[in-house]
């Protein structure tokens, strides 16, 4: 990603990945030591992204969103909340309510956070994105503060009986995400 942004000029194509990670915490830009709990044999990277800690292992969807935000005349605030009501609609979808919230980006339902958004922006273009919860081992979160928060439940679509390959849910996700930037 890091590469790939690098190296784009004004004509290079948007792109947007799908991708499934191995168990592994990801440090943000923003992330305190202290919001790793306990220490485990799960890797800690550090990432570029902004945000805190968090978690990402197999059963969760992550998509990588490498706009052109300054081409697109979106601005970053405008391009998390893309992304953030890609994942409300989609889970609009499987008959769950979703919202978000202003004061803690990404996306939660009662209360418990299924959707992140981290994302770094380098020479008017983003990378990094969002992760979905889809059918993981959520045990690792108790391990953090999710994404800095003290206490922060954090569920999944497989919480709600909603029974879905990451490559299936992808679909939707990624068309919400494709239609807000092409009524831009």
């Amino acid at each position: 990603m890091q590469d790939f942004t690098l190296q784009r000029d004004e004509s290079t194509a948007d792109e947007i990945w799908v991708v499934e990670h191995p168990a592994v915490f990801t440090q943000g830009l923003n992330s305190q030591p202290e919001h790793l709990l306990q220490p485990t044999d799960i890797p800690v990277v550090d990432t570029d992204r902004g945000g805190q800690i968090t978690y990402h292992a197999p059963g969760q969807l992550i998509i990588y969103s490498l706009i052109d935000i300054k081409r697109r005349g979106v601005n970053i605030r405008e391009l998390v909340s893309i992304l953030e009501d890609a994942m409300i609609d989609t889970l609009a979808q499987y008959g769950l309510q979703a919202k978000a919230k202003a004061d803690a980006p990404g996306v939660y339902i009662d209360n418990k956070k299924i959707g992140s958004v981290g994302l770094r922006i380098k020479k008017g273009c983003s990378y990094h994105g969002l992760s979905l919860n889809n059918a993981m081992d959520l045990t690792p979160f108790q391990f953090i503060n999710p994404c800095g928060y003290h206490g922060l439940q954090v569920t999944q679509l497989k919480d709600y009986a909603v029974n879905i390959k990451n490559v299936e849910l992808a679909v939707p996700v990624v068309q919400s995400i494709l239609q807000a930037l092409e009524n831009r």
